[in-house]
Formats: structure tokens, C-alpha cells, sequence
């Protein structure tokens, strides 16, 4: 297979700028955006013994990739593979640091540079690699091609904005797709574009998320916060981004003159905007407590922010009514799967392109509804709150539309089956 030049180029470029990547990672540091302990594991060095016989490395970029992955996780370990898992955020690695099975280790995805991920592969040595979504970085792709290491993309998706930009340069994405072993589509779209583009083995196998299991929460702490919260109608902003929480805040506003006692909880996508999301709320005249400041939704507060990592299973728990954050702005959306598995009617705003498969089916089937604007959403939610068994069958309908598209680890785990095999009878340790 030949290297586009645009790739050696890309692949020089970044070698000979690893001091300004480092000049990046100790800039991310002092924002508190890696973490001060594991800086060296986004060079490569890592920071636990490789485990002995195979292993496969399996990385995700954020917390939705990375826990997509853990029911294939375990059933790798179940089997006697040691598992390496990487991903690239703080939220990510905290929360599936609780979440792994024995026999799983997590580390940090070294940065896309050629020194960084040869010295990263010539420790852990992987037999096997799988790559979730569209974590397609050319250095990392190269490494372990030169290395034979097979490689495969699974819950692979390909958005049309994607597809339009990697279309541009068509011999630098065959080149790098054409590397992989696999790919493993979320969808039949995901697919066609992935094989337009030069994938030569594509299969669609669904959406690993729709399989994963609900995020947990401590009975103790839902029963204590649920008591406080008892005859309060309650609903939650979750996974908001910067433009959304002030809409939010209007809302609130509108709705607490027919809704006394209303509690707005807010959870942030990125928890470290707690504070700034508690001022938007004292600016409107409001009165905000933080999680992350060990303050709980006691009758005095008006927003609840929550600010810390691992909750979101709790705050879902909690509320009957969600609004995904993301599609109120033009991010995408974040992924609603969750609060479907734990029976919350959803609402969501028009910008949901990052999953639309998985937004189509439950808005079909009622259990999600689309508002365009804020006067949409104080109206959307004023309704559920005057009508709990509109929320309850609303919610009903939305775990089953998910549960309808469930069945994608069977089908993963059939697909790369030969390449496990492959793996233990190939690998020389």
C-alpha cells in the first residue's frame, strides 16, 4: 500500500513539532484539562507493567466511546485477554477507572505524534487493536500497520459533514482505511460512506451504545437526594453546553409562576463549567447550588448544577423529564440513550445530526420530542410536569425503541471472533 505524500508530510510535521505538543500538554495541565499525575501517559510512557500473554487495546476518545466499549471488555476478559483501554479526557478515565473489569487496565491515548506511539506499542505490544467511532489519527493507524498489528474500527460512524470534508482529500482516507482489517458501522449510512471513501471491509453491526447498560447510581444517595427533592416538580438539563444553561435558566423562570417549587438540575458536559453555570443562574436572580461543593437540592435552591463526573446515572435517577443538552446549540447533540434506559421522557432541540439514527427512532416512537426554541421547551416540559402519565408513557416508549435496536455486541463480537483467534494463535509471547 502506498503512503500519500499528504500523510508523510503530516507525519514529519508532527515529529518535528513535538516540542510545541508538549508546550500544548503542559499548557492543558496548568488548565486543569489533563490530569498532573499521568502527563507522561500522553507521551507514551506508561504508567503500569504490561500484563503477560495477549493483550488487546481497545481506546475510545471520550466517556460515550469509552463506555460503549466495556460490554465488549468483559467479555474479553471473561475469556482470559488482558485488556488495555485508553481514552483521551479526565472525565473518561475516571469514570471508567470504576467501571473496568479485572483484567482491564486504563491508561491515557498517547497524542498523534510518531515518538509518542512507538514508544507507547513497544510497551504494551498489542496482538489486537480496536478502534471505537472515528478515531482514525494517520500516525497511530501507520504504527500499527508497520508493526502488523490488525486494526479494526468498530461502532465506526461516519457523519455526512465527515465524509464531505475527508472527501476533499480521498487519497489520504483510502490510504489510512484501506489499514484497517475491519470496520464495524453503527449504520447502514455509516457503512456506505466508510466503503466510499476506500474501506475494503465494512459491516454494519449497529450501535454498541444502545447495548450498554445504564449508568449506575448508589440506591443510598438516589433515596437520600429523592426524599429531599419529594413533592417538587423536578426536571433536568443534561449534558449542556456553553449558549444552553442560559436558555435553561429562562425557562425555569417562565415556568416557576405556574410551577411552584420548581427544581431545575443542571449537569454541565464538562463538570469543571460548574461555577460558571451557577453565576448565569445567580445573574437571572436565582438561587444556585453545586454539587461539586457538597450542597444538596434542599428547598432553598432553584437550579441544582451538577458538577461532578460518574453522576449522571443519579440525576437521571432523579428526574422524570430530560432535556439533552448539545441540540440546542449547534454541537449535535448528546447521546439519549441513557435516560431512556431509566425511564425519563426526553426532549431535545434540533441540532441532534451527532445522532440522528438513534433520535429518529425514539422521537418515532413518542418517546422524545423535538422543540425548536425556548418558548418550545417551557411549553414541552410545562405539559409533562402537569401530566406525569404523558412522562411515564412517553418514557415507557423511549426504553423500548432502544431496546428494539439492541443486539450490536453479539454482532461485534461475531464479526472479530477470527481476529481474536488470530490473535492468540499468532502472538509470540
Amino acid at each position: 500500500m502506498s503512503t500519500p505524500i499528504l500523510f508523510r508530510a503530516y507525519r514529519t510535521a508532527t515529529a518535528l513539532l513535538e516540542p510545541a505538543v508538549l508546550g500544548l500538554l503542559l499548557w492543558r495541565r496548568r488548565k486543569g484539562r489533563e490530569d498532573r499525575t499521568r502527563l507522561g501517559e500522553r507521551q507514551g510512557h506508561p504508567s503500569r507493567q504490561r500484563p503477560k500473554g495477549h493483550l488487546i487495546w481497545m481506546h475510545g476518545a471520550s466517556i460515550g466511546e469509552t463506555l460503549s466499549l466495556l460490554p465488549i471488555v468483559e467479555r474479553l476478559t471473561q475469556r482470559g485477554m488482558a485488556v488495555l483501554v485508553t481514552s483521551g479526557t479526565r472525565t473518561s478515565a475516571s469514570m471508567i477507572a470504576r467501571r473496568l473489569p479485572p483484567g482491564a487496565v486504563h491508561q491515557f491515548m498517547p497524542l498523534d505524534v510518531p515518538r509518542y506511539m512507538r514508544r507507547f506499542l513497544d510497551h504494551w505490544r498489542p496482538d489486537l487493536a480496536l478502534i471505537a467511532e472515528s478515531e482514525i489519527w494517520p500516525n497511530t493507524v501507520m504504527a500499527l500497520d508497520e508493526r502488523r498489528v490488525p486494526l479494526i474500527l468498530v461502532n465506526g460512524r461516519m457523519s455526512d459533514r465527515s465524509f464531505q470534508r475527508w472527501q476533499k482529500f480521498p487519497s489520504v482516507i483510502r490510504g489510512l482505511l484501506e489499514r484497517f482489517a475491519l470496520c464495524l458501522a453503527q449504520s447502514q449510512d455509516d457503512a456506505a460512506r466508510l466503503a466510499r471513501l476506500g474501506a475494503p471491509r465494512v459491516i454494519a453491526t449497529g450501535n454498541l451504545k444502545f447495548d450498554a447498560s445504564p449508568p449506575p447510581a448508589d440506591p443510598r444517595v438516589v433515596a437520600h437526594l429523592s426524599g429531599l427533592v419529594a413533592g417538587r416538580p423536578v426536571w433536568l438539563a443534561a449534558s449542556t453546553h456553553a449558549g444552553e444553561e442560559s436558555v435553561i435558566v429562562a425557562v425555569h423562570r417562565a415556568l416557576a409562576k405556574r410551577h411552584p417549587q420548581l427544581l431545575t438540575i443542571i449537569a454541565p458536559r464538562h463538570p469543571h463549567r460548574g461555577a460558571e453555570v451557577a453565576a448565569i443562574a445567580a445573574q437571572a436572580g436565582l438561587r444556585a447550588g453545586r454539587r461539586s461543593e457538597g450542597i444538596h437540592p434542599d428547598r432553598a435552591a432553584d437550579v441544582y448544577v451538577a458538577d461532578t463526573v460518574g453522576e449522571m446515572g443519579l440525576f437521571y435517577r432523579l428526574s422524570p423529564i430530560v432535556v439533552m443538552g448539545g441540540s440546542l446549540v449547534a454541537h449535535g447533540g448528546q447521546n439519549p440513550i441513557e435516560p431512556a434506559k431509566l425511564g425519563a421522557a426526553i426532549l431535545h432541540g434540533p441540532h441532534v445530526h451527532n445522532f440522528e439514527d438513534v433520535y429518529a427512532a425514539i422521537d418515532e416512537a413518542r418517546g422524545a420530542v423535538m422543540v425548536k426554541d425556548s418558548t418550545a421547551l417551557a411549553r414541552a416540559v410545562s405539559e409533562l410536569l402537569n401530566n406525569p402519565a404523558l412522562a411515564r408513557d412517553m418514557a415507557r416508549a423511549a426504553g423500548e425503541a432502544v431496546q428494539a435496536l439492541g443486539g450490536a455486541v453479539e454482532r461485534t463480537m461475531q464479526s472479530i471472533e477470527p481476529f481474536i483467534v488470530q490473535a492468540k494463535l499468532g502472538a509470540r509471547r
